[in-house]
């Protein structure tokens, strides 16, 4: 038979998550289709596990959270909406700033062809290795390093994305952005009275070829230089 839909583990309870997300505006297939595979209950704490569908965002240790489905899910349509996403269906070269609990990694992997993520907090890095070793995702690269410095081994990018919000958005990040790429960052803007969504396209090389755009008010854990 297939499944009631009573279980965390039941495809229905993810299919009702993306019905919400849907009629809260999200539209693009692929998001949504990675949403429905990924079992979120799998990355919070087994306390917590009675909301994981709902759409909030819930502690996963060390004054850290893993995002709202919904922020979560603006955030990769909008880099859908990219110049080399548009152009190709998929996100290319995935640079992950936070892996957190490694929910948003496991989506990552069905959305691009290469995910390299980096963690600062080491117990979440050894964290999310283990939540994402039975899913064995061989595109994906788990790195216990600062993020505010990249990957330069593995750039350019065509896509970065990151879940830590600065007072700005690190030269390391815009220098490893392919032609055609996009960056969504929530960063700190005075002028909007906080965090906000900044999305950043590479339109031609060199630092005069990006161009910048402010969505919407967002709010994320700082982000921090260093490894802990």
């Amino acid at each position: 038979m297939p499944p009631s839909g009573l279980g965390l583990d039941s495809s229905a309870v993810r299919a009702r998550m993306v019905q919400r997300l849907r009629a809260d505006g999200a539209a693009n297939e692929a998001v949504l289709a990675a949403f429905d595979a990924v079992p979120r209950h799998h990355f919070v704490d087994s306390a917590l596990v009675g909301q994981a569908y709902e759409d909030t965002s819930l502690p996963i240790g060390l004054q850290q959270t893993i995002s709202k489905p919904s922020v979560v899910a603006c955030m990769l349509g909008l880099l859908f909406q990219g110049a080399y996403a548009r152009q190709h269906g998929h996100l290319g070269r995935v640079l992950e700033i936070g892996t957190g609990c490694g929910y948003q990694t496991a989506l990552l992997a069905r959305l691009a062809r290469h995910v390299v993520s980096i963690e600062r907090l080491q117990a979440l890095h050894e964290r999310a290795r283990l939540h994402l070793a039975p899913f064995q995702l061989q595109q994906v690269r788990l790195l216990h390093a600062d993020g505010r410095l990249g990957h330069a081994p593995h750039a350019p990018f065509d896509t970065i994305i990151a879940a830590a919000g600065g007072e700005d958005l690190p030269e390391a990040w815009t220098a490893q952005l392919a032609l055609g790429g996009r960056i969504v960052a929530p960063t700190v803007d005075a002028a909007r009275g906080g965090q906000v969504l900044l999305v950043v396209d590479r339109i031609q090389p060199g630092p005069q070829g990006l161009h910048r755009a402010w969505r919407d008010a967002v709010h994320f854990v700082p982000l921090k230089s260093g490894t802990q």
